[in-house]
């Protein structure tokens, strides 16, 4: 059975801007411009670069004081990315990385389908945004719950396959730009250059999937309820 429930109070909001500036932007410049021997140098440049996303990360826990699943996995990805490059090891191992962390979220996507708690419906069907107790009310009302359970689960599916679709450009991306041994200048430019086209590349693609995803769960739900898209959101 899906599973939700109404917030009882208004937690705060993720900054998008500031995830990307701080994750993206900003530890991209700093490895490009400023890791080399006449600048910061490669290790502090790097240290310097991943403190952004750490310290963004801590900051954002703070502001929201909630956990994450999604969270934790981006705070591990960057301190491993600073383990491997300080280590010095294979360049082998960046791309293996890149590509186990949104593989990692698409299994616990796909086995949350297969337990019948599909993952989709707490990221979507939001208590501070939809009326889930007359949402759900009305598909009881309609005889249409179980035709609705289906719907989400393939919808479920399809948001595991785009994590898929993730780790994979994730692990092409990461062999195509970084080729130079950890711990040089070389290294550093092309891991920023690796984080900056993973936004136009990986991140682009991917929300617009889940936009996707989220047209076509409204349209299930508008059409096995009959309520319109005003009727379902809160105010």
């Amino acid at each position: 059975m899906i599973e939700t429930h109404q917030n009882k109070g208004a937690p705060k909001k993720n900054n998008s801007l500031l995830e990307l500036v701080f994750n993206i932007v900003i530890p991209s410049v700093i490895l490009m411009k400023l890791s080399g021997p006449e600048d910061l140098g490669t290790v502090v440049g790097l240290i310097v670069a991943l403190a952004f996303p750490v310290g963004y990360a801590i900051y954002d826990f703070i502001q929201v004081k909630t956990l994450n699943f999604i969270s934790v996995l981006g705070f591990l990805s960057t301190l491993l990315t600073g383990g491997i490059a300080l280590f010095e090891l294979d360049v082998e191992w960046l791309a293996i990385k890149e590509a186990a962390i949104p593989a990692i979220i698409g299994v616990v996507v796909l086995v949350s389908g297969m337990f019948g708690k599909p993952l989709l419906a707490k990221l979507l069907l939001n208590g501070l945004i939809f009326k889930i107790d007359e949402i759900y009310e009305a598909l009881d009302t309609s005889g249409h719950t179980e035709q609705f359970k289906k719907k989400i689960n393939n919808a479920n599916l399809i948001l595991a396959m785009a994590f898929v679709f993730s780790s994979t450009m994730n692990y092409v991306l990461a062999k195509w730009i970084v080729t130079s041994p950890a711990g040089t200048p070389e290294f550093n430019e092309q891991l920023g250059q690796m984080t900056l086209l993973s936004y136009p590349i990986i991140v682009l693609p991917s929300l617009l999937i889940m936009f996707g995803i989220l047209f076509y769960v409204i349209k299930v739900i508008t059409k096995l309820t009959g309520m319109t898209f005003d009727d379902m959101l809160n105010s």
